[in-house]
């Protein structure tokens, strides 16, 4: 489906910035920066189709002059809080546009209901957050690579690998949901960097690193059909203590979990913990052996390195691979050299800036695209190769009342699960989409804003 593009400002042209950028860019909207910094705005105009203002983002006469009189969607990404919402702020009053900010502060993340409707904001997005509870899904689910939510936090979609001797090397998604009737909704799988969206024929070998949807519940008995151990987090071991460590530890004690984090300076320690009830604070290096050693590395059930720089992330990673068999979760900012990453095998990797990007795309899709049904959420799976977009059907529409077998679907483009009134259903080819419907979709397509781009035109 045609939709006219979205104008886009963004304000802050730093890491998720330059992902907005890239992303919005890509699929056509029309996009307009502004930064303080001349030399970013220099080199992502000479890069990009967009246009750039060097300036305060919360200045009337700057926003006047990027033409905030024509703008659909203001996103605030700079380093400050307070600065975002004041951009947020100054762009609604001027212009009315829906208005999207990044906030990080514990202080204001407990008021953001508040927030957002006494300054009039769309969307509050919380990076640090978002990043902990996505570890904290993917501790749960051990055996798991990575683990996304979705309907509501009613469903999952869980990424495993394939190792040696497991139950589906040499099956067939066939032979295997005939075994099981249907336990596990395969979706897509990852094979010599190419991405294949399952089908019944489709044969298992080992290696690949498989996605499939369930709900929620019952994931642990799937994972054991599956051939992959389950052994519920008692402990974890966390280095550094940014926000998101403290959200991550808030999380895990709440849960019930022992934590131990390990900050290097002495005030950060003493502010978390005072935050932190029930959590174990150590002031230290993370990255001295032997302290790592006295803290139990070797026998911890989880390791989370979450330190503001990458490469120590990183070599912590391998580090606990070569002495412990914990599971491990490994926050990387950067997006460079990701090749270079993917062959560390590191297992789970969390790309915060990816995850406030996400959210903001699906909001901006959703936008451009009609009334009839839009997106509620979209994930982007295997490194950006494939995506999982779930649509809410608002009104009727092409796609609507006819059986699934009879739909003439696009190439690639596979109905992973249909959320009704409440009930998770995966369906055959004799169901129907119906109103109401909320419908996951996974595809290695993109650029989709509408359920019906997923037809043949």
């Amino acid at each position: 489906m045609d939709a006219k593009p979205l104008n886009v400002m963004i304000v802050g042209c730093g890491k998720v910035g330059i992902t907005l950028v890239d992303e919005l860019s890509k699929e056509g909207n029309e996009v307009t920066i502004v930064d303080k910094n001349p030399d970013i705005i220099n080199e992502l105009t000479n890069t990009y189709d967009i246009i750039g203002y060097h300036g305060n983002g919360a200045s009337y006469g700057v926003l006047q002059e990027a033409g905030i009189e024509d703008t659909d969607l203001f996103i605030a990404v700079t380093e400050s809080d307070e600065l975002n919402l004041l951009c947020c702020t100054v762009a609604s009053n001027i212009r009315g546009c829906s208005t999207i900010a990044r906030v990080r502060d514990p202080d204001y993340s407990r008021e953001l209901n508040y927030l957002r409707e006494k300054l009039g904001l769309t969307m509050i997005i919380n990076p640090e957050y978002e990043t902990a509870r996505m570890t904290n899904h993917i501790l749960s689910l051990p055996s798991a690579l990575e683990v996304n939510t979705f309907a509501h936090g009613q469903a999952e979609i869980v990424k495993f690998k394939v190792e040696p001797g497991n139950v589906l090397e040499g099956k067939s998604i066939s032979e295997f949901s005939a075994k099981y009737k249907n336990a596990v909704q395969f979706c897509a799988i990852e094979r010599d960097d190419e991405i294949h969206i399952a089908t019944g024929d489709f044969v298992f070998r080992e290696g690949d690193v498989v996605s499939f949807v369930a709900p929620r519940r019952g994931n642990r008995r799937r994972l054991k059909l599956l051939g992959l151990d389950f052994h519920p987090i008692e402990n974890c071991l966390i280095v550094g203590g940014s926000e998101s460590s403290y959200y991550l530890a808030n999380e895990l004690v709440r849960n019930g979990i022992k934590v131990t984090l390990i900050e290097r300076d002495p005030k950060r320690c003493e502010q978390l913990s005072m935050l932190l009830d029930n959590c174990i604070i150590i002031n230290g290096d993370g990255t001295d052996e032997e302290l790592l050693k006295e803290e139990g590395i070797e026998s911890v059930d989880s390791f989370v390195p979450m330190t503001g720089i990458d490469e120590e992330n990183i070599l912590l990673t391998l580090h606990a691979k070569r002495v412990s068999n914990a599971k491990i979760v490994t926050k990387i900012n950067r997006f460079s050299f990701r090749d270079v990453i993917d062959s560390l095998d590191l297992g789970s990797v969390i790309y915060p800036r990816y995850i406030t990007s996400e959210a903001i795309i699906a909001y901006a899709r959703a936008k451009r695209a009609s009334l009839d049904s839009n997106i509620e959420t979209l994930y982007h799976m295997y490194d950006q190769k494939a995506e999982a977009i779930e649509f809410q059907l608002r009104t009727k529409s092409e796609v609507t009342g006819i059986p699934l077998k009879d739909l003439p679907l696009d190439e690639d483009v596979l109905i992973a699960c249909v959320n009704r009134n409440g009930n998770l259903m995966f369906p055959g080819g004799a169901d129907t989409l119906e109103v109401g419907d909320s419908v996951m979709i996974v595809t290695t397509n993109f650029g989709y804003r509408d359920i019906s781009d997923i037809l043949v035109k």
